[in-house]
């Protein structure tokens, strides 16, 4: 007797110095009564703290910005799933749209005509293309030649020089008799300078005349390439390359109408599933950016309690199915009826805890019973 009394002691001094040395070495507080924990755990119960809150609910946004041409309801309405609730005006999109559509035809009209053989008259067309450059070339070549040897301008110049000459010989032969400041020395030596000006000018004329000779013979050869060329690209047909290019145009105006389509419908707001509309954000002529909240649709008819604060060490004793019960704070004398339904598969805090949300849908519809109530659950587990 005496060792089972010793042993005791023992234990319980034991457990006594092991919880201390779990809250450190100077921890000598208790924890107040208001942060423990909340879920109790008998030998077949689980108790947790939880809220009520319907068993589905959205918030309701645009994926596109736009103004608020108009709400189909109001706060409290009841709609079905595919109900309008909201749409953005559309005029801008719609022209996007169509703007899309064209762009589509364009792409593919230009991939059918690259992909369809030459049309007879556009090959005759291309021909006669090359044969009239083909001609301009051979009348610049000759032009050409007659201009480099012209009679008139190698007469012209000749002349001109000759003329030149002449008036050189007078004027010196005037130094020689009358010296440099006599006055019938100086007409011949403005003699001089008027033939010398005049042979300078028809040099140039010459040249110029020579240089658009020439210019117009590589214009008409680069035409009569452009023509070859042409010619040769609509026998052969499109190359590899273009009918790839053109493909990919085709592509790129799909995506392009795809995006302005989903832009148009996402313009328009319906209810995703059965439900109450709870509260309504905006007035037809707000302005709304993508993302904002527009509505809160929830299944008001369906309630559910979810917990808060059930602890890792119970979750495991949690399964699908079983059997739960539930009180309200707000409704003492009412207690209903659920089973277990879900079981949250991402851990959260709650004061510290790691905490599992379990979800229990009530068999019953209790009309007092609002969104937002605190409740406990009373699990029968294994």
């Amino acid at each position: 007797m005496r060792k089972k009394q010793v042993l005791a002691g023992f234990l319980m001094l034991a457990t006594v110095g092991l919880l201390a040395g779990c809250g450190g070495a100077g921890a000598t507080e208790t924890v107040p009564a208001d942060e423990v924990p909340l879920v109790s755990q008998e030998a077949d119960k689980i108790v947790a703290e939880a809220v009520i809150e319907p068993a589905r609910w959205s918030e309701l946004r645009f994926d596109v910005s736009g103004d608020v041409a108009e709400v189909t309801v109001q706060e409290g309405d009841a709609v079905a799933a595919g109900d309008l609730l909201a749409r953005l005006a559309t005029g801008d999109l719609e022209r996007a749209v169509a703007q899309a559509e064209l762009s589509l035809r364009q792409a593919q009209v230009r991939l059918e005509q690259l992909q369809e053989p030459p049309d007879e008259a556009d090959v005759q067309a291309a021909e006669a293309a090359v044969g009239d450059a083909g001609a301009a070339y051979q009348e610049a070549v000759k032009n050409q030649t007659v201009t480099e040897h012209s009679v008139s301008v190698g007469d012209d110049v000749r002349a001109a020089r000759y003329a030149r000459d002449e008036t050189y010989r007078r004027y010196q032969a005037m130094v020689s008799r009358f010296g440099e400041d006599d006055h019938k020395t100086a007409a011949a030596h403005d003699a001089y300078l008027d033939a010398l000006g005049a042979y300078n000018r028809a040099v140039e004329n010459a040249e110029l005349q020579r240089i658009s000779a020439q210019n117009e013979v590589t214009r008409a050869y680069h035409a009569l390439e452009g023509a070859q060329s042409e010619l040769d690209k609509l026998l052969e047909g499109a190359s590899e390359k273009e009918v790839e290019a053109a493909q990919l145009e085709i592509e790129a105006a799909a995506l392009s109408l795809e995006e302005a389509r989903s832009s148009l419908e996402e313009a328009v707001l319906v209810a995703p599933f059965d439900g109450v509309v709870v509260t309504v954000e905006v007035d037809p002529g707000d302005v709304v950016a993508a993302g904002e909240v527009v509505l809160v649709l929830a299944t008001l008819d369906q309630l559910q309690a979810r917990t808060v604060d059930l602890t890792e060490l119970d979750v495991a004793r949690v399964v699908e199915g079983q059997v739960a019960a539930v009180t309200v704070d707000a409704l003492p004398d009412v207690e209903l009826r659920g089973r277990v339904a879900r079981i949250g598969l991402q851990s959260e805090d709650y004061r510290g805890d790691v905490t599992y949300p379990v979800y229990v849908e009530l068999d019953e519809d209790v009309p007092e019973l609002r969104w937002g109530m605190t409740a406990m659950v009373e699990i029968e587990a294994d």
